[in-house]
């Protein structure tokens, strides 16, 4: 039998900004298991909640993640509301819903420009980084901060949007997508792309449903489905899409899915503000959370589930969040057994993954 050898891969790599700690067993280029290893960064924020008011959490919510940020706000008031019985305003519910679809085209473009250094295209890494300094103008003009927007409340949202500032915000994504549309065109097509994804890190529609895979990693491997499409809590059961969708399971088919949900999520934004009515942007909110409630939401990565349980006091009992990387780790394992080496950091960038949200 030929002899094996371990080999670590981070939790610092030069590719990858996340601490990814990977054990890899090779045998000669060829990955034969891929051991991963959880807790690098374990900031203990969901033990907070204890010493924490409710409403305050909102806060701590947010730094879960930055990429992530109003989506876990979001979830996290969601859960809260739930628990309260608080009726949010409709006008709220699409402001809520605007901010999140900024926030996927935000997380989208990062990634974009992560797998384009990943792979050597300097110049996308660039042109992707700059169009996502666009969407944090946004952020900065609507919300007062560019990472960590401090908008979200228990109830509704802190800050309106007048409907010029909505208009102004659907030119100038109208304007940044036939730039967007040139240059993801380009990459796509790009031979030495092709040649370096198709086929590789395959995982196929049967494991993907058996490994509980979730968003832009199941979608690509031909798995319907999009939280987005059963949420009452936004706007989406207004709009009109339907999920992104690849059925090659492989690193190309998750870059095709991501790449067209960019444009999806534009097309979500002109829709809300053409349909975004008047009103109050938050409930009156009294008393404390006495019931347990959950709630689940499409963040960019995938499904994320969020947990609270009150206990009729400013402090809750429990939150607790399953992130959609969490979910995909299972697939990630299974994507790189078999794969070349000098492959990993490429594959690994295909599954998007967030350590920040996974470890907690």
């Amino acid at each position: 039998m030929a002899e094996t050898t371990v080999i670590p891969f981070g939790p610092q790599h030069p590719v990858l900004p996340e601490p990814v700690h990977i054990d890899l067993e090779m045998q000669d280029e060829k990955v034969l298991r891929a051991i991963p290893s959880i807790g690098y960064v374990h900031r203990g924020l969901e033990k907070l909640v204890e010493k924490r008011d409710y409403q305050k959490f909102v806060y701590v919510a947010e730094r879960i993640c930055g990429i992530c940020s109003f989506g876990h706000g979001w979830g996290y008031c969601r859960a809260v509301e739930g628990a309260m019985h608080i009726d949010v305003p409709p006008r709220a519910k699409y402001l809520r819903t605007i901010w999140h679809e900024l926030s996927r085209i935000h997380s989208h473009l990062l990634w974009l420009g992560l797998m384009a250094d990943a792979m050597g295209f300097e110049n996308l890494f660039m042109s992707s980084w700059r169009m996502r300094e666009k969407i944090l103008d946004i952020f900065e003009e609507t919300t007062g901060g560019r990472i960590i927007f401090s908008v979200c409340k228990i109830g509704g949202v802190r800050r309106d949007m007048e409907k010029g500032t909505l208009n102004s915000i659907v030119d100038r994504l109208t304007d940044m997508e036939a730039e967007l549309r040139v240059i993801t065109d380009e990459f796509l097509k790009e031979p030495t792309v092709i040649r370096r994804m198709s086929g590789v890190g395959v995982l196929s529609r049967e494991d993907a449903i058996e490994l509980c895979c979730v968003g832009p990693v199941a979608r690509a491997s031909g798995v319907v489905g999009d939280m987005r499409l059963i949420d009452t809590e936004g706007a989406y059961q207004d709009l009109s899409f339907e999920p992104c969708v690849a059925t090659e399971g492989d690193c190309l088919a998750r870059c095709k899915v991501r790449i067209a949900e960019l444009f999806q999520s534009i097309g979500l934004i002109r829709q809300a503000v053409e349909k975004v009515p008047d009103g109050e942007i938050a409930a009156l909110v009294r008393g404390n959370p006495k019931e347990e409630f959950f709630t689940r939401i499409e963040q960019p990565r995938g499904e994320a589930i969020y947990y609270v349980k009150g206990n009729g006091t400013k402090f809750l009992d429990r939150m607790r969040v399953r992130t959609p990387t969490n979910a995909n780790i299972p697939a990630l394992v299974r994507a790189l057994q078999g794969c070349d080496y000098a492959d990993v950091p490429m594959l690994v960038v295909t599954i998007d993954p967030c350590i920040s949200c996974t470890e907690r």
